[in-house]
Order: structure tokens, then C-alpha cells, then sequence
């Protein structure tokens, strides 16, 4: 038996503000935390538009909680999704979470579990989810990026070339050559990678996956601003211009 005592991680899932299609690339990385044991998603799944998560709960070993609309328009999703979350965090065997929602009335419930220095991975679309949702994570990860790479996989095991890349943005180039400023830098101006991304990922709305990539090294590759020098044990990258 493995002398490393595997991380306890909980994924709780706002069924009414995901999608079903994302669960496996999500608990591909959730398995960077640790061990996901406890799988739970929330919603009122006598609803028509929810039924299609019935083959998805017993196929992932996911327990649905039933959530009932106790008034009309509203629905009791995220409260017991957030009580649920908080009961987990005063037993005090959870070690980090992953929330799957696209709503901002996770934020305050991510707020309060960093608090207590859990890592919080939040999953939502990038375009529907706000702004203060994605910051409130420790990582903020594109589930609908997450989708694409997945559908990508098999024609990259064929060896098809031409993966699909998302767009990267002026602000993307500014936050990775701020990360890179703040490194410690050789005579050449050649920094760690991994040093560029530990600072580049304490902002949670970066991760390498929302842009298509599955590695750091790859991204700055595609970026004609940046080098990255391979000929040494760790990798290094410096900004050209």
C-alpha cells in the first residue's frame, strides 16, 4: 500500500446550471486534488429537462438530491447545495471541492471555503458565468473548453493534426508576461515555467485547459511573444517583445 494518503474531494453539481456532458473531462481534473469520493447533483429532476441525468448519476456513481420547487420560479437547488457543503466542511474530512454551476450564488459558499484554506475548483461556462463566481475560486476552469478538449481526444490518438486552440487574448499575454516580471529570471531572462505558472494561476480565471491546452509549455509555444528553452531539466521561457 502506497505510503501517500490520498486527498478526500467532493464534487457537488447544480444540475439546473450545467451540463451533464462535462462530467468526465470534470472528474479527469478534479483528480489532480485527490480521490473523488463524494459526487453529488442537485436539482428537481421530475423536471423534463433534468430527466436525461438519471443514465449520468448511476453511469459516474453520482447521488442525486432530489430539490423539489417549493415556490414557483424558484427553486431550493442552491441552498441545500450550499448546506451540504458547509455540513462537509465542519466534519472536517473533505481536503477540496469542485462546484459545477454557471451561477453567481456559488460565490459567497467558494468565499467561505477558501477561508477555512480548502481548494475550491469551480466549473461553468465562460461566457454564462459571472465574474465573481470564477474569482471566488482557488481555479476557474471553462467546462465548455473542458468539452471540446474531450471530443478532441480521439482524433489526437489517431494522430490527426490541426487541435482546435480557443482564441488567446492581449490580456491572456499581459497576464502571463506579469507572472513572468514577477519571477526570478537567469542573466538571459529566461525563467522556470513551472515558477511562471504557480504565479499565473493564483489568479483563478487562468488555466491553461480554458484555451485548449493541456500543457503549460504548449500554450507559451503558440505565443510568438514568449521562447520556451527545453535543454535544460526543467523547462524555461522569457519574453521576446
Amino acid at each position: 500500500m502506497s505510503d501517500i494518503e490520498l486527498k478526500n474531494i467532493a464534487l457537488l453539481i447544480d444540475a439546473d446550471n450545467t451540463t451533464p456532458k462535462g462530467i468526465d473531462p470534470v472528474l479527469t481534473v478534479m483528480a489532480e486534488l485527490g480521490q473523488v469520493n463524494i459526487k453529488r447533483a442537485y436539482g428537481n429532476f421530475a423536471k423534463n429537462n433534468l430527466q436525461h441525468w438519471d443514465k449520468i448519476t448511476h453511469k459516474y456513481g453520482i447521488r442525486p438530491q432530489q430539490q423539489f420547487d417549493l415556490t414557483a420560479g424558484k427553486n431550493a437547488t442552491d441552498m441545500a447545495m450550499t448546506i451540504d457543503a458547509i455540513d462537509l466542511l465542519y466534519q472536517g474530512k473533505v481536503d477540496g471541492f469542485g462546484i459545477m454551476s454557471s451561477d453567481s450564488d456559488f460565490t459567497p459558499l467558494a468565499t467561505r471555503l477558501r477561508q477555512d484554506g480548502l481548494i475550491v475548483y469551480g466549473f461553468g461556462s465562460k461566457t454564462k458565468t459571472p465574474e465573481a463566481f470564477k474569482t471566488a475560486c482557488t481555479r476557474f476552469i471553462d467546462i465548455d473548453a473542458l468539452i471540446r478538449g474531450a471530443a478532441d481526444e480521439p482524433a489526437k490518438a489517431k494522430g490527426n493534426a490541426g487541435e482546435k486552440k480557443s482564441k488567446v487574448d492581449e490580456d491572456l499575454v499581459e497576464l502571463l508576461g506579469t507572472a513572468l516580471k514577477a519571477a526570478n529570471r537567469d542573466e538571459n531572462g529566461y525563467a522556470y515555467l513551472s515558477e511562471v505558472g504557480a504565479i499565473a494561476g493564483n489568479r483563478s480565471s487562468f488555466d491553461v485547459r480554458n484555451y485548449g491546452f493541456t500543457r503549460l509549455s504548449d500554450l507559451f509555444k503558440s505565443l510568438d511573444q514568449f521562447d520556451v528553452d527545453h535543454t535544460g531539466s526543467s523547462p524555461k521561457v522569457k519574453r521576446l517583445r
